[in-house]
């Protein structure tokens, strides 16, 4: 950080201090004087006046050089962070404090000050790209509705054509509809720390509902399923993991090949369940593992407008919310498996 130094801060200490220490001399001289003059001083004692006086005087100057020194040590720090918070206040989230001196108080603020100011630019940086990839997707839908509209205008238009548009009409106004609900469930989960309305209900029935409520999906491209769950009472919300089952299915169901398998086992012990969900599909590389969890993040390009990449952000705050934890493993043109640890009770 270089930003100009004022001095006003500790000179203002250095005056006080000076201003103190000059009342108590003089308050000393002038009773010190009246005792003479009432006669408590006899002739023998009027000498040690002088170098009390005197003494007075280098403790005022000895005090006021002391005082600068240490108001320049405590309270310059406290002027530098003055100005870097007003940087703060202005936007700047690139300021960084350094020259802590030795004082341990002030190099811990100087720590907690540079930590909160890195925090401050990450969420501004997401909250930018979440602006940006918002309006991103919001726009895809939309143009495709006022295409697809407009062509419709045409009244020489086949009965094929009029329904295909129609058709990508509907697909379009539903891929807005679930970004919208997707945003808001996020935006919600975002700002919620405890997991409300729990209670009892069976784990394995839930994720064999799921994949019934997917049927028309699989069914489409002949998939089969290999089954493996064990009876399990679980205590949580239930609408929140109806959500984790229904993202992770239906990511696999869309990256499987036809006529491929779905595998859904869950192993139990005494404080954890144990879900694993595996497809046989195209795979992912390491980059878009690294980045998969990410809000809008869509490694398969090609299947960009069967989804908006918010599915599987939602399954991670789900788990965060249900203190549980989410892993994954893929290997390209192989497939993928995600892992669902649940503490059971």
């Amino acid at each position: 950080m270089k930003n100009k130094r004022s001095p006003t801060l500790w000179l203002y200490f250095a005056v006080v201090v000076f201003s103190i220490m000059l009342a108590t001399a003089l308050i000393l001289a002038a009773v010190a004087f009246i005792l003479f003059h009432l006669g408590y001083f006899d002739t023998y004692q009027r000498t040690p006046l002088i170098p009390i006086l005197v003494l007075l005087i280098m403790s005022v100057i000895i005090g006021t050089a002391v005082s600068m020194f240490v108001g320049s040590r405590i309270l310059k720090p406290i002027t530098r962070f003055s100005l870097a918070a007003k940087q703060v206040a202005k936007g700047d989230f690139s300021i960084r404090l350094t020259d802590a001196g030795r004082i341990e108080e002030i190099r811990d603020l100087t720590k907690d000050f540079n930590t909160m100011v890195h925090e401050l630019s990450g969420i501004e940086t997401l909250r930018n790209d979440f602006v940006v990839n918002v309006s991103h997707e919001l726009k895809t839908p939309i143009t495709a509705i006022e295409g697809y509209a407009t062509l419709l205008q045409d009244k020489e238009l086949s009965e094929s054509e009029h329904d295909e548009y129609v058709k990508m009409i509907l697909d379009s106004s539903r891929q807005l509809s679930n970004l919208c609900s997707n945003i808001l469930k996020l935006s919600k989960l975002e700002n919620q720390e405890i997991v409300l309305d729990r209670n009892y209900f069976r784990l394995d029935e839930q994720i064999r509902q799921a994949v019934l409520l997917l049927e028309r999906k699989w069914s489409q491209k002949e998939i089969e399923f290999d089954i493996d769950l064990p009876n399990t009472l679980y205590y949580g919300n239930e609408e929140l993991l109806k959500q984790v089952w229904i993202n992770l299915l239906d990511n696999a169901i869309k990256f499987s090949k036809s006529k491929g398998t779905i595998c859904i086992f869950m192993k139990l012990n005494e404080k954890t369940a144990r879900i694993d969900i595996s497809d046989n599909g195209c795979g992912m590389t390491e980059e878009v593992l690294h980045h998969l969890f990410e809000k809008f993040y869509q490694g398969n390009s090609s299947r960009h407008s069967d989804g908006n990449g918010l599915g599987l952000a939602l399954v991670k705050r789900i788990m965060e919310l249900c203190q549980g934890r989410i892993t994954v493993k893929s290997e390209v043109d192989k497939g993928t498996t995600f892992t669902i640890y649940l503490p059971v009770v």
